[in-house]
């Protein structure tokens, strides 16, 4: 499903991984604070962080996984995390996994040198009922409505769409942020600020033959499901980076706080919940190699079990920032802390990649195939 790297292990990519870590803690760590309070963009730490092709081909599942969290721990950042993965993961891999030689040849070597950046509306990761219509103009396609909640909408180069038939059917689309009858607008979510998103409208957007992403209809069966698992995977991996640097910050904290004259790690409730915060993580860290290697073997479990881990992980990443803004006491209210974004970001989190109402169904239905 990734190309392979050699030696197939996290170990292989070791130190690009901690490279990844070192070089967010450097370039995006002290500057998060003030970008998220503004809504920054800076597309000059995003190429720092994604070129020259750290994301691209020749790393395994796992490894990119590993890159993914590295770059949450060391940055802690989610909005600038989640933009790296919409563009490098949830946007290029299904270009390198049903694109055509064409397409690859197109779009690969420009988004290798970080030309053209790829948005997605997240809305579109959970298999729900599509909201942009595709109807055939001869040998062309006629896209018609919108996406909302669009990462990387008013900076991408191009989009990956999914598109429904008057059939039913849906299909793949990979359409240019310029082509006649596409716009886009700037939309500004409460959360994952230093993230840019948009909202992008198809006014009879006609695009040609060649845009089609896969086979005409197959959506439903071949893009989608791998871009749901790519979501539930992936995104979930910046996340248990953000998930360690909490546990981190929220020990340092109980080493210098004290409350009613005693330091807070002389309470055992205090030395709990450290326990517990580790407890999740590992657990988290655990559930996410599993799948990310059966990514890469293409098991045939890795969908359902992708759902497992990503409800999982939405279920920790509530505990954890609930935890660490107990353990943090009023500075969690200080916006420049980690513990004050995380927290209003995990809302976010925990309602995308379909929810419960999703994830839920897709685990009961794979309990009842056995």
């Amino acid at each position: 499903m990734l190309p392979k790297f050699p030696g197939d292990s996290i170990d292989g990519a070791g130190a690009v991984i901690e490279q990844v870590r070192q070089l967010a803690g450097h370039l995006a760590r002290p500057t998060v604070a003030t970008r998220d309070r503004h809504r920054e963009w800076d597309e000059t730490l995003f190429k720092a962080l994604t070129v020259p092709g750290t994301f691209g081909g020749g790393l395994t599942a796992v490894q990119t996984a590993a890159l993914l969290t590295a770059l949450g721990e060391g940055s802690q950042d989610p909005g600038l995390a989640l933009a790296v993965a919409t563009h490098a993961v949830l946007v290029t891999v299904p270009l390198r996994t049903f694109g055509t030689e064409a397409q690859r040849s197109r779009y690969l070597p420009s988004i290798a040198a970080g030309d053209w950046i790829g948005g997605l509306s997240l809305l579109q990761t959970s298999g729900g009922r599509a909201v942009v219509t595709a109807r055939a103009a001869g040998a062309d396609w006629v896209l018609s409505g919108a996406l909302e909640l669009v990462a990387l909408g008013p900076k991408a180069h191009h989009f990956l769409v999914i598109a429904e038939h008057s059939t039913g059917s849906r299909t793949a689309f990979l359409v240019d942020a310029d082509t006649p009858g596409l716009f886009i607008e700037e939309s500004t979510p409460a959360a994952l600020r230093t993230c840019p998103w948009g909202r992008v409208v198809f006014d009879d957007c006609q695009v040609p033959a060649d845009a089609v992403l896969g086979a005409v209809g197959a959506a439903a069966t071949s893009v989608e499901p791998l871009l749901a698992a790519l979501d539930w995977v992936f995104v979930s991996a910046a996340w248990l980076g953000i998930l360690r640097a909490l546990a981190t910050d929220s020990l340092a904290a109980s080493r210098t706080r004290e409350l009613r004259g005693a330091h807070v790690l002389d309470s055992q409730s205090a030395r709990f919940t450290l326990a517990d915060l580790a407890i999740q993580n590992e657990l988290v860290s655990g559930l996410l190699v599993k799948v990310a290697a059966q990514l890469d073997e293409s098991a045939p479990t890795a969908y359902q079990d992708a759902a497992s881990a990503r409800l999982f992980t939405a279920s920790a990443v509530r505990a954890v920032t609930e935890a660490a803004a107990e353990l943090a006491g009023p500075a969690a209210a200080d916006e420049g802390q980690l513990v004050d974004r995380a927290y209003r970001d995990a809302r976010f989190f925990v309602s995308s990649g379909g929810g419960s109402e999703v994830l839920r169904p897709v685990i009961a239905a794979s309990i009842l195939e056995d």
